[in-house]
């Protein structure tokens, strides 16, 4: 008898649940094709190009493949040098930098062919004892009293250039409006964009695979509150949009066995570049990571 997942849709009609999630873990396993080679691909839905976040958890899954368990990452900082093409696969390769008595250091950098689509140096380090602090987790309300992604996207899917329509591998739920919604009350300076994510099925008890899930997300709504702040949305209007470098430094250990609430907002943009900043909260409050990007942001 077959214990595979059957695939399940939203009320949209969508591909969801168990089986988009474990195709999403897929693409984070990377094949070994030496000691400290690997090769990753893209889903066969994809955008133009290969999905920032998609290419920054590939990396730290491979960085993370060459330390040992008990080196947990603390940081991570890459570049975006090229757009990455999601029909050819992606080679990491990792160099061991240094491996010391506390802290592990590693460069990965990911190739298609001979062109590099992005770089990143990543920090690992003993778990220690010490001092202890963190900013309180912002007040939100429950995320299973907010909207579904299904119904925030439901009466926009004409404007939004199909992208509404991939599958979804994470239950998000957005506090305040997102930014095809909150477009329609004009420019928002200032404005705090908070999103509460679940994986949409069981996660493997990897500590590994959880801390690249959260890179993974951590691309995914970061721009949000840079488009809120002036009314603008991909998708709607002519924009040229793309991250090139972006920041985690992870603060305390990373599950994605529950809700975490991300929590961005936009300091400053301009010579077409914006910077964004974000923070992740566990359901309990605990304060998992910080997030730090600058991406392209043009008007056509």
């Amino acid at each position: 008898m077959s214990t595979r997942p059957e695939l399940q849709r939203d009320v949209d009609g969508v591909p969801r649940g168990q089986l988009v999630l474990d195709g999403l873990l897929q693409l984070l396993a990377l094949q070994q094709l030496g000691e400290d080679l690997f090769r990753g691909v893209s889903p066969e839905r994809s955008p133009v190009r290969v999905f920032g976040g998609q290419v920054a958890a590939q990396a730290l899954t491979a960085a993370g493949r060459t330390v040992g368990a008990d080196r947990p990452v603390h940081s991570l900082h890459g570049y975006f040098v090229r757009a990455g093409d999601p029909r050819i696969p992606i080679d990491y390769q990792v160099e061991r930098i240094r491996d010391g008595r506390s802290f592990t250091t590693r460069r990965v950098t990911a190739l298609q062919g001979e062109q590099v689509i992005f770089t990143m140096a990543a920090s690992f380090q003993v778990r220690e004892v010490g001092v202890d602090h963190a900013t309180a987790a912002p007040v939100t309300p429950d995320p299973e009293s907010l909207p579904t992604y299904a119904e925030r996207v439901a009466p926009f899917q004409d404007q939004l250039s199909g992208w509404g329509r991939f599958p979804r591998p994470f239950d998000v739920r957005y506090v305040n409006d997102p930014p095809w919604q909150s477009r329609l009350a004009g420019p928002r300076p200032g404005l705090r964009n908070q999103v509460w994510f679940r994986p949409d099925g069981v996660v493997p008890d990897d500590d590994l695979v959880h801390v690249c899930l959260l890179a993974y997300l951590s691309d995914l709504t970061l721009l949000d509150s840079l488009l809120a702040s002036h009314a603008l949305t991909h998708g709607t209007d002519q924009l040229q949009l793309a991250s090139l470098d972006h920041a985690m430094w992870f603060h305390r250990p990373v599950r994605l066995d529950d809700w975490v609430l991300y929590d961005t907002e936009s300091p400053s943009a301009a010579g077409g570049r914006g910077l964004v900043t974000g923070r992740f909260f566990a359901r309990d409050g605990a304060m998992m990571a910080t997030v730090v990007q600058e991406g392209l942001i043009r008007i056509r």
